[in-house]
Order: structure tokens, then C-alpha cells, then sequence
């Protein structure tokens, strides 16, 4: 299979997951996410793997936790909607620490909003959607080929973290096509999680000394293991009357990944080393922005591009750095002003953060930003 070949976003996805070595995928139909789960349907079964119709996405990913504690590399897919309605089997995902991958393509919300259009509406969902403090690692490509290679990654920083993992594509992501070197195995690296090794006496199936990730057994391993959503020991157990235990354990949780930013961060900067005009941008709304910048260099103007490809944790520290060189932030989004919000963060009362936002089922076109640069030279 390896070598260059035609894609979509979708079509990435699932190949990608594939490579990784996911092998259970559980899901409910919903556009524009739809086409994951029928070429999962379609090739799981012939290298072995499983594919569940589920009758909701409340399902889908309670079917995928459930498939990872015995073992699996699962993942689901979806939309806007149906990510919603997974938040809180999500969140159980995320405080049982159980490793899983979830593809979320975005369309127009709120609500059922427009089906077959892109947006960008669920980046804070996807970072705030579970209630309580909890980790989340999300990843934004902004191509086909990314598609691929981002959802291989997010399968390895799941495994390696012991955490749920999402993907946010969109609609027009999902379903362009473009080129994308598929790579012989060889060339991959693959992670795997932890198994446990000592006697199964011995068996802490959440060990959180110094935030080091446990080792996890998989059910019918012969390895005592307590699964529940409630804040536990290392041993699994509720510690409902011991506050020492639950502060130790919900730290762990963040801790885990604060500790490693360095692993799981990742980010493009783009002619940003000089740039007085710096545009904050994420998904495949950055690429306009990249054709905007070349059209405003030519002209003179200092401008540059930060685009996180691992949006949550967002990779602060590199882009404070780069902000505090701006005389002008601004943000690029195809939502009302989610990353405005996060980039107010780090713009300080002599620089100017100016949103550049479109909202209404198209992509932001590089004409657009360059007006919106030249308005701030």
C-alpha cells in the first residue's frame, strides 16, 4: 500500500489509524465524518480487526473504552453533534486513564447547524467539553497528508500517555483530495502501550509516582483491575474521604501531561522570526493565511504565521515568545473568535490583537487576510 496516492481527509484518517495498528472501531453515521467509519467497515475486518455499528454515539464511544480496556487500539468518529453527546463518556475515558482516539470532523454548529459545510466552532469543546480538570491532547492537521501522519501520532500519544486523544478535521478537510506518500512500515514509528510485568499481587493498575505512566493490563490478562469514574488510588479504588489521595490523583492526571510538553507538542511557524504582524492560525484555515503572508512579503510587510498543530496543550511558550516580538497579533478562525480568546492571553496593552473571523460555511480566503494585514500596517 505504500507509496503516493489520492485521498481524501477521511480516507487519510482511516489509513492512518490502520498504520497505527488500530484494530476496533465503533460508530454512528453522521455527515461529514461518515466515510471513516464505512472504510473502517471495509478493512478492519480483512486484517483481523472488528467494526461495530452502534446505535449512537453515546454508544460508539462507550464501545471504544470498553474495547481498549480489553486490548484494542480503538478509535470513533463523528461530528459536532455526536461530540457533544460523547463528552461525558469521554470524560470517564480521561479519569479511568484509558487510551483511545477520537476523530471529530467539524461542520457548522450550534446544534445541528449546517451538516455538509467547515467550521471551526468545536475548538473549546474540545478542550473544555468534560466537566472537571482533566487532560487533553488535540490535534489539528491542515492537509490530507497530516491527516494521515496527525492521526498516527494521536494513536501514539494515547498509547504512550494513557489518555483519549482527538483529531479535529473539517468538512472540507474530510472530503478534498490531494497527494499523500504512504509509507512503508518500516519508515513508522509505532508506540504501544505498557504492559505489566510483575506478579499480578503486585499490580497497580494507576501508579502515578513522579506522574510515570502505569503499566496497563488488559482484561482476561489474569491482572486485578478496578475500573471506574470516580477519583481513585493507584489501586482504582474511590478515595471519596481522603483529600491528600484525590489532590495526588487529579494532579497526576494533569501532571501527565504538563511534565512532557516536549513530546507532545507540536507547531509550524511560518516567516514568523522577524514578523512585527504575527497571525495565529490552526487547520486548514492556515494555508490561506500562508498565501496571504507571501502576498504581503512581497509588498514589504513583516508578517509570519504560528499554527499549532497540537492545539491543546497549546504550545504557549513558543508562541509567547513570538508574541512578544508583534506589534500586532492576529487570529484566524472560522468561528466567532475561540483562538482570539486564547491569544488575548499573551498580548500585553501596547499591542494590537486584531480577529480575523468568517463564520458562515466557507473558508476564510487568502484575499480576506491580506485585507485584514494591510488594515493593521
Amino acid at each position: 500500500m505504500q507509496g503516493d496516492r489520492i485521498l481524501t481527509g477521511n480516507e487519510a484518517c482511516t489509513l492512518g489509524a490502520l498504520a497505527a495498528g488500530m484494530n476496533f472501531f465503533a460508530g454512528y453515521p453522521i455527515t461529514p465524518a461518515t466515510e471513516i467509519a464505512e472504510l473502517s467497515s471495509e478493512l478492519l475486518p480483512k486484517r483481523g480487526g472488528t467494526y461495530m455499528q452502534m446505535e449512537d454515539e453515546l454508544a460508539s464511544i462507550a464501545a471504544v473504552i470498553g474495547a481498549s480496556t480489553a486490548g484494542a487500539k480503538a478509535m470513533t468518529a463523528t461530528s459536532g453533534p455526536g461530540f457533544s453527546l460523547m463528552q461525558e463518556n469521554l470524560s470517564y475515558g480521561m479519569i479511568a486513564e484509558i487510551p483511545c482516539v477520537l476523530i471529530d470532523v467539524m461542520r457548522q454548529g450550534p446544534c445541528q447547524g449546517v451538516a455538509t459545510v467547515p467550521a471551526q466552532g468545536d475548538f473549546m469543546q474540545s478542550r473544555w467539553g468534560t466537566h472537571g480538570d482533566h487532560p487533553v491532547i488535540v490535534l489539528v492537521p491542515n492537509s490530507v497528508s497530516e491527516a494521515y501522519t496527525e492521526t498516527i501520532r494521536a494513536f501514539n500519544l494515547s498509547e504512550a500517555y494513557r489518555t483519549p486523544v482527538i483529531v479535529l478535521s473539517d468538512a472540507t478537510l474530510a472530503h478534498m483530495s490531494e497527494k499523500v506518500r504512504i509509507p512503508d512500515v518500516s519508515e513508522l514509528t509505532i508506540v504501544n502501550r505498557k504492559k505489566p510485568t510483575c506478579d499480578p499481587k503486585d499490580y497497580l493498575p494507576f501508579s502515578n509516582e513522579n506522574h510515570q505512566i502505569a503499566p496497563m493490563a488488559s482484561f482476561g490478562d489474569g491482572y486485578r483491575w478496578f475500573v471506574s469514574g470516580i477519583v481513585h488510588d493507584d489501586t482504582g479504588f474511590p478515595v471519596t474521604n481522603r483529600p491528600e489521595a484525590i489532590r495526588d490523583s487529579l494532579d497526576h492526571l494533569l501532571g501527565k501531561l504538563r511534565d512532557h510538553l516536549a513530546d507532545i507538542e507540536s507547531y509550524e511557524e511560518y516567516r514568523a522570526e522577524d514578523a512585527e504582524i504575527l497571525i495565529l492560525s490552526a487547520g486548514l484555515v492556515s494555508r490561506s493565511a500562508k498565501s496571504a503572508i507571501d502576498r504581503a512579503r512581497a509588498r514589504g510587510v513583516r508578517v509570519g504565521l504560528f499554527r499549532p498543530v497540537t492545539l491543546w496543550p497549546f504550545p504557549e511558550a513558543r508562541f509567547s515568545a513570538l508574541c512578544a516580538r508583534a506589534k500586532t497579533v492576529m487570529t484566524v478562525e472560522m468561528n466567532g473568535g475561540q483562538l482570539a480568546e486564547v491569544a488575548a492571553k499573551y498580548v500585553d496593552r501596547d499591542q494590537t490583537l486584531r480577529p480575523v473571523t468568517q463564520n458562515d460555511g466557507t473558508i476564510i480566503r487568502a484575499e480576506t487576510i491580506f485585507d485584514a494585514i494591510l488594515e493593521v500596517c
